[in-house]
């Protein structure tokens, strides 16, 4: 995994964290349920982030995936408090903030987030120190002080200071004549204080550390980083040279901080304005958000910490006192040292059968593979090239293609899919590319993109005002013996070939005519003016989607009131929406099974006596991001289960365009039950959810040996499935 790979995966395990409704005072069912049901979702969310703390914390992993796993959780707490913390705030602030679906008044809410927050970085930060930065030493990889290194390295480091270093430097004075400067949100900055000699004065600066444009971690020494390495922090070599910056100055006493600000972005949507222009008036106004934490040093003094509080606006409450060095994020950067001894045993995705050449050096022909049946692919297990790319790519190159519609949420930056649909509208074929460019932190980028498909003659339209829109869709026309097929995919992740190597994701491909027709229908809707009622396979959001859930989990408690056979499984992201949660509850009172397997918050209660006994809540992390959804449901023996793009929240089922699809074969539904056997069972390694909210990491049997891992036993699967197996 590469340093891009890894950023996006610290981006995109946060995509739980965009959810700003106030969730409903009470639900018009709720009846005799007791009020206390619900689990707080910030501090849920903050669970999640231990439950990544606990991956750094595994001895048993190369110590480079534990350092990988240090730097996605710094990144993760960065855009919570970004986006979730800040919503917040700003919703205190403007008295528009309601008490949470636990009943917690919104300060009090924003006090215990603080306080579980600095638990959390405390232990973040000592993680580091104590554990994993020794391991990386005794891996031949160190982090040293400049003031420790000897002279000849220490002059190899001034000359690369002088040359490389220096000249970006940009340090700011504060005194009558100089205001305290702007601080950009995560940049990291040394306070600095100098005194004057000849008049005695003491004054203060601010030095940026230019870590946008330069490495963080700068190399002691050039050489076969598979023989050991070391590196000094970009801040020390800086502070190391403060002399070289204020010549003539005395200089008394350096620190590091750095500062978070509110940079989410809120567009009042009009169907009158351009989204484009708007969005990007927000992208520039995400600068100059307020700050809403200040992380500092623990050698700190008093006086620079008040002149810094005082000059930000800010409450003690959110100053953060932290073992340095501040910003583990940047720990990213060591994925690019060439030790494949201290990463995963690589791995390479298998093609699914279904795509496999039927003769020895023959092109593998994807629509005939999918006009004979439908076909599941499983990513990262399986090849997202071989599969969706190739589909895609396919498509723009045949000539009996017609028309390609497709819709875009985020893409990598050298995207092979955006590629082809290029490809296609040079071809003279029809493209349609919907493209949300309010994809939270993507917004540039999909701008970007959307242009260039533009200027190539793709039809781009940014969906519905007031929606976003996270379905992942693609449907392509082709003419076949004079007349019109349609070949479709609906999957769960991002058509992102970047992204397709970390996250695990599920995807459809489908010669239905129900599917087809459905996914017509939608495109419609999204690009023009349709306003479709009714799909067959398709569960849509807003309109249907949580009501076809309900329907599905109050059949199953009918089913279970009546002695029928019922279960409900359910993988999401997250589990929010206090209406699913109920009737969750309701069914498991009615003696329903029901098995949630989560990756980040849940706000259900399981195992509550009289409320919750059925229910179980389990949640896996590891190697591979968990993002795949599924919905599943016995229906007394004719199984209903539905793969999409939704979780259970109030932004996914209100507020975006989501879209489930019902499985059709029943191999691809034993698929399904058969993985949620495994990470449901009790010889699987993974996180156990309590009745208060406590999550417990289970990774060994009462023998004392390591539980399976979940995904080290799919890849294995599914690598080795043969085609029958289709």
């Amino acid at each position: 995994m590469d340093s891009d790979d890894a950023a996006d995966t610290a981006r995109s395990v946060t995509d739980v964290l965009d959810d700003y409704d106030a969730p409903p005072a009470a639900l018009d069912d709720a009846g005799d349920l007791p009020a206390d049901r619900f689990l707080d979702r910030e501090l849920s969310w903050l669970a999640f982030n231990r439950r990544v703390l606990d991956l750094a914390e595994d001895p048993s992993l190369p110590v480079l995936e534990r350092t990988n796993f240090l730097a996605i959780f710094a990144s993760n707490l960065d855009e919570f408090f970004m986006v979730r913390v800040a919503g917040l705030k700003r919703r205190i602030v403007t008295g528009l903030a309601v008490p949470t679906n636990v009943g917690t008044a919104p300060k009090e809410v924003l006090a215990d987030i603080n306080a579980a927050a600095h638990v959390l970085q405390v232990q973040h930060a000592n993680l580091f120190q104590q554990q994993v930065r020794p391991a990386l030493e005794q891996a031949g990889i160190r982090i040293v002080a400049v003031d420790d290194l000897p002279e000849p390295e220490r002059d190899r480091l001034g000359e690369v200071f002088s040359t490389e270093i220096f000249p970006v430097l940009m340090p700011l004075a504060v005194d009558p004549a100089h205001p305290f400067p702007y601080i950009s949100g995560l940049s990291l900055n040394l306070a600095v204080q100098v005194r004057n000699p000849k008049v005695g004065r003491t004054e203060f600066a601010r030095l940026k550390v230019p870590t946008g444009v330069l490495p963080r971690l700068v190399p002691v020494t050039a050489g076969d980083v598979r023989r050991g390495a070391s590196f000094v922090l970009l801040e020390d070599l800086i502070a190391h040279h403060l002399t070289d910056l204020f010549p003539g100055m005395e200089v008394l006493q350096h620190h590091v901080f750095r500062l978070t600000r509110n940079e989410d972005v809120e567009i009042e949507e009009d169907e009158t304005e351009n989204l484009l222009q708007a969005l990007e008036r927000e992208l520039l106004r995400r600068r100059f958000g307020p700050p809403i934490r200040l992380e500092i040093t623990a050698d700190m003094d008093d006086t620079v910490l008040e002149l810094l509080v005082s000059e930000l606006g800010i409450t003690r409450d959110e100053v953060y006192n932290l073992p340095g060095p501040l910003d583990l994020a940047d720990l990213f950067e060591l994925n690019r040292l060439d030790r494949p001894d201290l990463h995963y045993p690589n791995f390479v995705p298998a093609t699914n059968p279904a795509f496999l050449p039927g003769e020895p050096n023959a092109k593998p022909d994807l629509f005939a593979a999918i006009a004979a049946g439908d076909v599941l692919v499983h990513h990262p297990y399986e090849s997202f090239a071989t599969s969706v790319q190739a589909f895609l790519e396919q498509a723009a190159a045949d000539p009996d293609v017609l028309a390609i519609k497709q819709t875009l949420y985020r893409t990598s930056g050298d995207s092979p899919i955006v590629e082809a649909l290029i490809d296609a509208a040079e071809a003279g074929k029809q493209v349609l590319a919907l493209v949300e460019i309010k994809a939270r932190f993507d917004e540039q980028n999909n701008i970007d993109w959307a242009r260039k498909l533009e200027r190539a003659g793709v039809h781009v339209v940014y969906g519905l005002v007031g929606l976003k829109t996270h379905c992942k869709l693609a449907l392509v026309v082709r003419r076949e013996d004079g007349r019109l097929k349609n070949y479709c995919h609906i999957g769960t992740g991002n058509y992102n070939p970047k992204t397709s190597r970390i996250y695990e994701d599920l995807g459809l491909f489908t010669a239905n005519d129900q599917v087809a027709s459905d996914l017509t229908r939608l495109f419609n809707e999204l690009s023009g003016y349709a306003i479709e009622k009714k799909f067959r396979r398709l569960l849509v959001a807003p309109l249907h989607l949580r009501k076809g859930l309900l329907k599905r989990i109050n059949t199953e408690r009918a089913h279970a009131e009546a002695g029928r056979p019922s279960r409900i499984r359910i993988k999401v992201n997250s589990m929010v929406d206090e209406a699913i949660i109920d009737a969750l509850y309701r069914a498991s009172q009615a003696g329903v099974q029901v098995d949630i397997w989560v990756r980040g918050i849940c706000s259900l209660r399981p195992g509550v006596p009289g409320l919750s006994e059925t229910i179980r809540v389990r949640s896996v992390l590891g190697r591979y991001l968990e993002h795949s959804r599924i919905f599943a449901f016995a229906n007394d023996g004719d199984p209903f289960v539905y793969i999409g793009s939704a979780d259970m929240m109030h932004r996914n089922l209100d507020r975006r365009v989501e879209a489930l699809v019902r499985l059709g074969r029943q191999s691809h539904i034993d698929e399904l039950e058969a993985l949620f056997d495994l990470a449901m069972s009790d010889t699987t390694s993974s996180w156990h959810l309590d009745d208060i909210g406590v999550w417990t990491r289970v990774a060994k049997g009462r023998n004392g040996k390591a539980l399976a891992d979940l995904q080290s036993t799919v890849q294995q699967q599914l690598v080795t499935r043969k085609r029958p197996g289709r």
